[in-house]
C-alpha cells in the first residue's frame, strides 16, 4: 500500500511529491523523535489511523504507539533509518526550482537584508548585549586578534586567487592579469605590492583603471540547485576583492588553528571552531544522542544574517585587521531577477572568502554570552577552558551542552541569528551535525540521491552521481537496491566493474575486494576497463607579468604539479568520462 500511495501520487503530484512532501514527511517525524511524541498537526496531506499516519504505518508502528502516538520505550533502529531514508532520500536532487520558487528566493533574500538591518540598530541601542559581546570576544580572540593585526600592519600577508568564478567574469589565468583596483584596497593591499612581480614593473599600474567606491563592480547574487523547493543563494567576488581576501583567510585561519608559537596559548579555539575536519562535530552529535547531555543546533540563511556592525564591532580594538577586513569586503550586490543593486548590510554571503571564519567567530561568541547568561555570572578564562569538547562550532552546526540550550537560544537571536527549528535537537535522543545523524547512539544516517538518474550515456555528470549513490547504499546495507542498480548501469555504460573506492575508474565498490581482466604488460599490475574522469581545462594561456606573478605567488617551494598550468587554467566547464583501461585499486 505505501509503494502504491507513493506511485499514485507522483503521479498526480508529479517529482515535487518526491522532494518536497515526502521531505516534510520525514522533517516532521525528525521533530517527532525529538519531542517523544508524534504530533498530527505536522503531517498534513496524510491520512491517520488512529494516532499515526496509515503511510508507512508499518514502519512507524515499530516507533510510536499507535494508540497514543507516544514514543516507544525501546523503538527500532531499523525502522527510524528506514522512515528516513524513504522519505529523506530524495530531498537534495540537483533539479532547477520553478520561476515563482526562484522569485520568493530572491524576495526572502532582500527580506533578510531588512532584518539584519533592523537587527543592527536594535543591538546598537543594547548596551548591556554589546558589553557583553566585547568581553566575551576579547577573551576569546584578543591574543589572535593581536597577532594577526600585527601581520596585518606589517603586510606580512600575501593574496592568490580563488579557483571559482567571479563578479567581472575573470577565469582562471585570466586573474593574473588584472586591469581594475578599487581605490579601497589601497591601504592594506598597494597594487604596486600585489598585482605586480615586483617595483621594476612600475609603469605597468598606468593601464590599471582605479575604481572609486560608486564605481566598484557589485557581487553577483547567483541562484543554485539546492533542492526543489527553494534554491541556494551565493555572491560571486569581483576578482581584486576575492584576491585580497583569500590573503586574510590565510592568517586567520593560521591564527585560529593557532599554530604559530606566539598564540599557542590559544589553543582552545581549535576545540571550539572547525573548518575542515567534520567528524569531531559527528562524534560530538553520536555522543549527545547516546548520554543526552549535547544539543545540536543549526540556523537559517547563517551567512546572510550576520551583520557587517556586528562583524566590525567583533575587530573594534584590532584596527588594521579591521580596516583590512572593511576594505575587502564588498559593499553593494547585484540581485538578479528584480534587476537591483542594492546596499548590503550583511557582512558576506556565501562566496566571500571570509564568510565562513567570521560567521564562526560570530556564532561563538553568542554562544559564549548565552553561556554566561545560563552561568548567571561573568565567565572567567577559567570557564573557556572548562567548555573544550563541549561547544563545537562548524559553519552553522552548532554543538552546546543541553542545561545552555534556552539562553544560548536567546542569544543567538538578540544578535540576529535565526535557529532553525526543524533541524535542531536536544530533548529527545535524535542528533544531527554536518551531514550525520545519530539515535540513541546508533547512526541512523541515509543514502540521498543527488542527481535524476540518467537515460543516456552522454550525461557524464548524471553518470558519476548515479555511480557514487549506488556505492554509498552498498556500505549503507541496501544490497538489494544495488542489484538493481548495478543491472540499471550495466545496461547504460556497458562497463562497470568491481573495484576498490581509491580507482580512478567508477565501477562497483566490495567488501570482497576487485577484480582483474588483464595485467599491463609494461608496469605488470592488474586492469579492469571502465569510465574514468576527463577533466577538461581550458585554454587559458598566460605570459608575461602575470606569469611571473603566478610563479611569486606559489606556496611552498616545489615546481606546480601541473607542467601545462600556464596553458590551461580553471575549473572544467563541462564533466566528461572516457573509456580506458586502468587500474582497479
Amino acid at each position: 500500500m505505501d509503494c502504491k500511495t507513493v506511485l499514485a501520487r507522483v503521479k498526480h503530484e508529479g517529482l515535487s511529491f518526491l522532494t518536497i512532501t515526502l521531505s516534510d514527511f520525514g522533517k516532521a517525524f525528525e521533530c517527532c523523535l525529538d519531542q517523544g511524541h508524534l504530533d498530527r498537526r505536522l503531517f498534513t496531506g496524510f491520512r491517520f489511523g488512529a494516532e499515526l499516519p496509515l503511510f508507512l504505518g508499518g514502519f512507524l508502528d515499530l516507533v510510536f504507539d499507535r494508540n497514543s502516538g507516544e514514543l516507544l520505550e525501546d523503538p527500532s533502529i531499523d525502522a527510524i533509518r528506514s522512515i528516513r531514508q524513504l522519505t529523506l532520500m530524495f530531498k537534495r536532487v540537483s533539479v532547477p526550482c520553478s520561476d515563482a520558487r526562484n522569485r520568493k528566493a530572491v524576495e526572502r533574500y532582500l527580506e533578510c537584508e531588512q532584518d539584519v538591518m533592523m537587527d543592527a540598530v536594535r543591538i546598537r541601542n543594547s548596551p548591556i548585549d554589546l558589553e557583553a559581546f566585547h568581553r566575551i570576544s576579547s577573551m576569546l580572540f584578543a591574543n589572535v586578534f593581536t597577532w594577526i593585526d600585527r601581520k596585518v600592519f606589517r603586510g606580512d600577508i600575501m593574496p592568490k586567487h580563488g579557483p571559482g568564478s567571479t563578479a567581472d567574469g575573470l577565469l582562471g589565468n585570466k586573474k593574473f592579469n588584472q586591469t581594475v583596483w578599487p581605490i579601497r584596497l589601497e591601504g592594506y593591499f598597494p597594487m604596486l605590492e600585489n598585482i605586480l612581480p615586483n617595483s621594476r614593473y612600475y609603469e605597468e599600474l598606468d593601464g590599471i583603471d582605479i575604481l572609486e567606491p560608486d564605481q566598484e563592480v557589485p557581487v553577483k547574487v547567483t541562484l543554485v540547485p539546492k533542492t526543489l523547493k527553494t534554491p541556494r543563494i551565493i555572491a560571486q567576488e569581483p576578482t581584486a576583492m576575492q584576491y585580497a581576501q583569500q590573503s586574510l583567510l590565510e592568517v586567520i585561519l593560521e591564527g585560529l588553528r593557532a599554530e604559530h608559537e606566539e598564540i599557542r596559548k590559544s589553543h582552545y579555539l581549535r576545540s571550539f571552531l572547525g573548518f575542515d575536519d567534520q567528524t569531531i562535530n559527528n562524534r560530538m552529535a553520536l555522543e549527545g544522542s547516546l548520554s543526552g547531555d549535547s544539543a545540536t543546533l543549526d540556523l537559517s540563511d547563517a551567512s546572510d544574517r550576520v551583520s557587517n556592525e556586528l562583524v566590525m564591532e567583533l575587530l573594534r580594538n584590532h584596527l588594521h585587521l579591521r580596516e583590512a577586513v572593511a576594505a575587502c569586503r564588498s559593499t553593494k550586490a547585484h540581485v538578479p531577477i528584480v534587476d537591483r543593486v542594492i546596499e548590503l548590510n550583511k557582512y558576506a554571503s556565501m562566496g566571500s572568502a571570509l564568510c565562513f571564519p567570521m560567521e564562526a567567530m560570530m556564532f561563538l561568541v553568542m554562544v559564549f554570552v548565552g553561556i554566561e547568561e545560563g552561568l548567571a555570572r561573568p565567565l572567567t578564562g577559567k570557564d573557556i577552558y572548562a567548555f573544550i569538547g563541549k561547544v563545537r562550532i562548524y559553519g552553522d552546526d552548532i554543538i552546546i551542552p543541553v542545561e545552555f540550550v534556552r539562553p544560548v537560544l536567546r542569544s543567538l537571536e538578540r544578535f540576529g541569528a535565526r535557529v532553525n527549528d526543524t533541524k535542531s535537537f536536544w530533548t529527545g535522543k535524535f542528533r544531527e551535525s554536518c551531514g550525520k545523524e545519530y539515535y540513541d547512539g546508533n547512526d541512523v544516517s541515509i543514502v540521498k540521491l543527488n542527481h535524476l538518474l540518467p537515460t543516456n550515456r552522454q550525461d557524464a555528470a548524471g553518470i558519476k552521481s548515479m555511480v557514487a549513490f549506488r556505492n554509498h547504499l552498498y556500505f549503507g546495507g541496501y544490497w538489494a537496491t544495488c542489484s538493481w542498480l548495478d543491472g540499471y548501469i550495466l545496461d547504460l555504460i556497458r562497463h562497470f566493474p568491481v573495484v576498490l573506492p581509491s580507482s580512478p575508474v567508477h565501477g562497483r565498490h566490495s567488501f570482497l575486494g576487485y577484480e582483474t581482466q588483464r595485467m599491463c604488460t609494461r608496469l605488470f599490475r592488474p586492469l579492469v576497463k571502465g569510465w574514468v574522469d576527463d577533466p577538461r581545462i581550458p585554454e587559458n594561456p598566460l605570459d608575461g607579468t602575470g606569469a611571473l606573478l603566478k610563479f611569486f605567488l606559489k606556496r611552498g617551494g616545489q615546481p606546480s604539479a601541473d607542467e601545462k598550468h600556464l596553458e590551461r587554467s580553471g575549473r572544467p566547464q563541462s564533466v566528461y568520462i572516457k573509456l580506458r583501461n586502468a587500474t582497479p585499486y
